[in-house]
């Protein structure tokens, strides 16, 4: 005989108020988050308790590794009364429940300066036996574009491919790269060819109208960078005219350098020879005598010589010219012959028929 159906009824109600009144979360709207690098996050965790649950009341925070073979990683931790932070030196001063008493039923958890480090799948785990209930979370920490650097490559001449560049040195992917014109029309060349991925904008066949201010925003889901650059075009460059004044110049440059080296070595050989003909005497020569102590004593041997002499001893005698004097045999040249003064002696006397000098 079949149950009547009142009980039946009465049987589903009586395990639907059991089931509701066991311990269980209540913030489940949210399991993923994405967050910028230095923002601050909280990861919700809410329960209610029943009047079953008459243990004692954990709340645990662990991150779950990617690699299944590692162990779970204890972040913070609640029990009998007291809050356990000590265990992930990694988040040491930057995480902390929400409610500074996790027991009124929320035991969310904040995490501040957020690292891209700190990217994982987080789990709430809440006992209170015989109630056990746990909820997972996944957070990803994305990194603003940052230190974005704007550049032009190729000539900036007109009828040339110029390609404007734009890259971000720090950001997590996807990037994706926009150009604008910031002067004259502010709209890009209906040539220009933008490649989002790369950043590059290409501006084919350039003209002096493409000349202006360029602007490139790097951005992803968490953030943006800015920076710009100047575009000038210009008229071709006469090539041909630069050579050859590189030419030209070269050349001057190495007449002049030679002209130098060769006023160098003539100067460098003179000085040689000075110095060589300044040290160069003939130390076998001895010192030339004066000649006027020479003529001197010769002189006054001839006088006493006539002053013993009688007028009658003294016929034949003939005076040897000046010009005899004896010099030494010591010739001079002409440069070293030393000029005197006008002797004394030379004023002449006559004395009967014999000339004194």
């Amino acid at each position: 005989m079949e149950p009547p159906l009142v009980v039946v009824v009465s049987l589903v109600l009586l395990c639907a108020a059991g089931l509701t009144r066991s311990l269980s979360i209540t913030s489940v709207d949210q399991s993923m988050f994405e967050k910028a690098q230095g923002e601050k996050v909280t990861l919700p965790c809410t329960f209610v308790l029943s009047e079953e649950d008459e243990g004692p009341l954990d709340i645990e925070w662990v991150l779950i590794p990617a690699d299944n073979q590692k162990k779970e990683q204890i972040i913070i931790m609640y029990a009998v009364d007291r809050i356990y932070n000590h265990y992930y030196a990694a988040m040491t001063g930057r995480m902390q429940f929400t409610n500074p008493d996790p027991k009124s039923g929320d035991g969310s958890l904040d995490i501040l300066n957020l690292k891209s480090a700190d990217t994982g799948t987080y789990q709430c785990k809440v006992k209170k036996a015989p109630g056990v209930q746990s909820q997972k979370i996944q957070l990803t920490v994305l990194v603003k574009p940052a230190r974005t650097k704007c550049s032009v490559e190729g000539s900036q001449e007109i009828g040339k491919d110029v390609i404007l560049k734009c890259a971000s040195q720090e950001g997590s992917p996807l990037l994706s790269y926009d150009w604008r014109r910031v002067s004259g029309s502010q709209e890009l060349p209906a040539t220009s060819m933008l490649n989002k991925n790369t950043g590059e904008l290409l501006l084919k066949n350039a003209s002096q109208d493409y000349s202006g201010t360029y602007s490139c925003i790097a951005s992803n889901r968490v953030g943006m960078d800015e920076c710009s650059v100047e575009l000038n075009v210009t008229p071709p460059i006469n090539t041909a005219g630069i050579i050859a004044g590189a030419i030209i110049g070269t050349l001057l440059g190495l007449s002049v350098l030679a002209f130098l080296v060769i006023c160098c070595c003539k100067k460098h050989r003179e000085k040689k020879y000075e110095k060589e003909v300044h040290h160069d005497i003939r130390e076998d020569v001895p010192p030339p005598k004066s000649r006027s102590s020479t003529a001197r004593s010769y002189i006054g041997s001839n006088r006493s010589s006539l002053g013993s002499m009688s007028p009658s001893n003294m016929e034949g005698y003939t005076k040897t010219p000046y010009s005899q004097v004896p010099s030494e045999d010591f010739e001079r040249t002409p440069g070293q012959n030393p000029t005197f003064a006008p002797s004394k002696y030379d004023i002449a006397h006559k004395i009967g028929d014999i000339t004194v000098v």
